[in-house]
C-alpha cells in the first residue's frame, strides 16, 4: 500500500470537521469551516489524482468554487 492511499482518511476527517464548523451559529466557525472545506478539496484531489478518480477530481473542483463563494458570502454577514 502506498502512503498516498492513506490520504483518503485525513481527507474524510477534514471534510467532516469542516461540515461541523459550517453548521455552527458562530460566524467565525462558519468562516473557518469553508477554509477547512478548501483544505479537504485539496486532499481529495491529491488522492483522486493518484487513483485516477477523474470524476472525484471534477467534483472537488466544483466544490472548491462553491466553498470559495461560501467563504466570500459569509464575510458579508
Amino acid at each position: 500500500m502506498d502512503w498516498i492511499d492513506l490520504l483518503q482518511w485525513p481527507a474524510m476527517t477534514v471534510t467532516l470537521f469542516a461540515a461541523w464548523l459550517v453548521g455552527s451559529k458562530q460566524k467565525r466557525r462558519r468562516e473557518l469551516g469553508f477554509w477547512w472545506f478548501v483544505a479537504s478539496n485539496i486532499l481529495w484531489v491529491g488522492w483522486g489524482w493518484h487513483d485516477q478518480a477523474w470524476a472525484l477530481i471534477a467534483l472537488q473542483a466544483g466544490l472548491f468554487a462553491m466553498n470559495l463563494r461560501g467563504a466570500r458570502k459569509n464575510d458579508t454577514d
